[in-house]
């Protein structure tokens, strides 16, 4: 699919957004585990990709010209297992089984699971496979793009810039990397543990094509990616500034909430909240059909 995404999507894309947050928040509730507010961060941009703008094909995830998803910041797999349930990749029944023994559905994505490229969770390791599967495609001759979803605290590791290098050298214009670029990691402000800004300039300086976004604004998000290749010969940096915990206003911001289980009374709040949103974008919905 391609082209400006229109008021009607967009209205369907975040109530998609509103459903996924509430059915992640559930599955760590019930799992007693899991990192919130990475995942609900990094929703609008999962649900841009898989919703709209990545080839895929759940009946057939080894379909050799699907575009790739690599999730470098493994640890927040929360809102991915809910979307690749709701897609059909696996069942949703599963999604009850999240860190329990004996399950598929870790803390960190599993390519035992249809719809998982790699085993990721080691920051630092997923930008440089997706460099490896991007050059395959340009050796192959094939026409799929590989989407790499960082953090930003991730951007602390070398082996990142090793592969940005590689990226830019080997002209990879169909690599898109994303940084969620919320401003805080488990142990405080991004800032604070290992200043990065001006991050945009360094990896311009790097050889990338560098967007700026609000990574909690759907149609901006479409937009960018459906623009890529921006630059012929040159990979992209989505720069995607969200805010941690979006979607629930206690957790917004709030560098506990990184890994962080909901109690009985937190859970009903989150839920009523993202219930009224839910309602408001459905509503919405029905008035521009």
């Amino acid at each position: 699919m391609t082209g400006r995404v229109i008021s009607t999507e967009t209205t369907a894309l975040k109530t998609k957004a509103a459903q996924i947050r509430m059915d992640l928040l559930q599955m760590i509730y019930d799992a007693k585990t899991g990192h919130t507010g990475g995942s609900l961060s990094n929703t609008d941009i999962l649900t841009a990709l898989y919703y709209r703008v990545m080839k895929i094909d759940p009946a057939n995830p080894k379909w050799g010209d699907r575009d790739r998803f690599i999730a470098s910041k493994g640890h927040s797999v929360e809102s991915l297992w809910c979307i690749l349930a709701d897609l059909g990749f696996f069942p949703k029944e599963e999604l009850k089984t999240f860190s329990q023994f004996g399950t598929r559905l870790i803390g960190h994505p599993n390519n035992k699971v249809p719809g998982i490229e790699m085993n990721t969770g080691a920051l630092g390791h997923g930008l440089a496979i997706s460099v490896g599967m991007a050059l395959a495609a340009k050796k192959d001759g094939r026409s799929y793009r590989v989407f790499c979803l960082m953090g930003d605290g991730e951007q602390a590791e070398g082996s990142v810039w090793e592969a940005a290098m590689a990226g830019a050298h080997y002209k990879l214009d169909n690599l898109i990397g994303i940084i969620d670029r919320n401003r805080l990691q488990i142990s405080g402000s991004t800032e604070d543990v290992m200043g990065l800004d001006p991050l945009d300039e360094k990896w311009a300086a790097f050889g990338w094509h560098v967007v700026i976004l609000d990574g909690n604004d759907i149609e901006a998000l479409v937009e960018a990616f459906e623009a890529v290749p921006v630059a012929e010969g040159k990979p992209t940096l989505i720069m995607a500034n969200t805010v941690k915990g979006k979607g629930v206003s206690f957790a917004e911001n709030v560098p506990a909430w990184h890994h962080h289980v909901p109690n009985d009374e937190q859970l009903a709040l989150a839920l009523a909240e993202l219930s009224a949103v839910l309602e408001s974008h459905q509503r919405q919905e029905g008035q521009v059909r």
